[in-house]
């Protein structure tokens, strides 16, 4: 089992210069449109540097989103082994109440297809599905007859990954996370995580796994080991072979690492391979230099993200130089800076009504209306104070949050949700009442904060 920690050790006796590992921080925490959250680099199977921009803390689980695919992609292999399918089944195969539905290039589409995005769709089908049939989003998936055949082209398509999703958990009983618990992570040594839906019971596979940064990295190395876990086979070499490589070109995608070919739910890189979330959630596979590279943050456009990796962390590995303990003492220090502002409004989601004194301790306390719900957050006097908000269904909002008052009556909330990659500027005037809420990348999906929750894990 792999419940123990992973093991650690200095970047120095793993052959990395710990110079190389402070460039790329330096690099990053420079271009204001990459906002790290964490960092964890294995070598060898070690981890020799991690952190965590505070108020983000090495225990929360945030929301992956589309890393998310690759542990889809990781139950269709043990699926697939298990005989429960085969890649080259018809997705109307499995669904035959829907199937009349169909056009002849959808009845042709396979689970491979939807696998390795080339379902002959030209765009994602994600939205056009729902509004289809909000009720059952593969009959609308169904009823969106390819534009090209099947096979011969690529467009990133969530909607295929729902569907891929959608039939291991008909085939297998179970919800994907209860599928992958007993056969994926309790091997990794990862608590039963949660797994968003779209409302109904079916978790929803091309987003919403919530895990940290250390479960994130363990999932790295058991594909950087093949499969292999403490001596266990958890995944077939075999599949995790083919999963990761180029099996669909994508020449015209518009960026670098993005150009470079698709497996079964993992993008090939210029170097090695990932798994790769909206907003700058990555993990990072690189069999050249035997390690693996996790990061989350809150970017827009990631691919300078990946250019600092290649420019900087990459070299690093095989390199010398730096001092370890120096390193150690910046990743062990480091914050996110308070910005004061965001990008785009918020208004519709979110208005301040009122800001009070804290009842105990410094501070503030800050009240929200959230849609139809009303929030109070505790806002920290130059410190992040975190505040955990019941918001039903199981779930709490986690919020840490800083306040300020730069003029008389203006007072200025920084909001980090500690579930996802997003930040919120919320400010108040109180002898109007007039506010501004600012994100500084929006969450994808979320009509409020509320719908942010997750469940904390006991």
């Amino acid at each position: 089992m792999g419940s123990e920690p992973l093991p650690r050790s200095a970047p120095a006796a793993e052959g990395v210069s710990a110079a190389g590992i402070a460039a790329f921080l330096d690099a990053a925490e420079a271009d204001p449109g990459i906002g790290l959250h964490s960092l964890m680099v294995l070598r060898h199977g070690r981890v020799i540097a991690e952190g965590w921009w505070a108020p983000h803390r090495p225990n929360d689980a945030r929301q992956l989103y589309s890393v998310s695919k690759s542990f889809t992609a990781s139950a269709l292999g043990l699926a697939v082994a298990e005989d429960r399918l085969a890649l080259s089944d018809k997705v109307v195969d499995h669904f035959p109440n829907l199937a009349p539905v169909a056009g002849p290039r959808m009845r042709t589409v396979t689970v491979e297809h939807l696998a390795r995005m080339a379902t002959g769709h030209h765009s994602d089908t994600l939205e056009a599905m729902r509004q289809g049939d909000r009720a059952e989003p593969v009959h609308g998936f169904l009823r969106l007859e390819p534009e090209s055949p099947p096979g011969s082209v690529f467009a990133y398509n969530n909607g295929a990954s729902y569907t891929l999703a959608a039939i291991l958990q008909e085939r297998t009983g179970q919800s994907l996370t209860g599928y992958l618990q007993p056969r994926l992570f309790d091997p990794l040594g990862i608590a039963p995580p949660f797994w968003d839906t779209m409302g109904g019971p079916r978790e929803i596979g091309f987003a919403g796994l919530h895990l940290t940064t250390e479960e994130v990295a363990r999932f790295g190395q058991l594909y950087a080991q093949g499969g292999q876990w403490h001596g266990q086979t958890v995944l077939l070499q075999d599949f995790v072979a083919t999963a990761t490589r180029a099996l669909t070109p994508n020449p015209g995608e518009p960026l670098p690492d993005w150009q470079q070919g698709y497996g079964y739910q993992f993008w090939q890189s210029r170097h090695g391979y990932r798994a790769d979330g909206a907003f700058g959630q990555f993990c990072l596979v690189l069999p050249e230099q035997d390690a693996v590279v996790v990061i989350t943050s809150e970017t827009e456009i990631t691919q300078p993200l990946l250019d600092a990796v290649w420019e900087h962390l990459l070299p690093a590995f095989g390199g010398s130089g730096g001092s370890d303990d120096e390193l150690a003492g910046r990743l062990a220090s480091l914050a996110l800076p308070i910005e004061g502002g965001g990008t785009y409004a918020a208004d519709d989601w979110v208005t301040a009504r009122a800001v009070a004194p804290a009842t105990t301790g410094s501070g503030w306390s800050l009240t929200l209306a959230d849609a139809d719900r009303t929030l109070v957050l505790d806002c920290g006097d130059g410190r992040w104070q975190r505040t955990a908000l019941p918001t039903g269904a199981d779930r709490v909002l986690l919020v840490e949050a800083q306040g300020r008052w730069p003029d008389p009556d203006t007072f200025v909330a920084e909001l980090v949700l500690a579930q996802c990659p997003h930040r919120l500027t919320v400010t108040l005037h109180p002898s109007t009442g007039r506010s501004v809420a600012r994100w500084r990348t929006v969450p994808l999906r979320a009509p409020s904060l509320v719908e942010l929750a997750a469940p904390l894990r006991t």
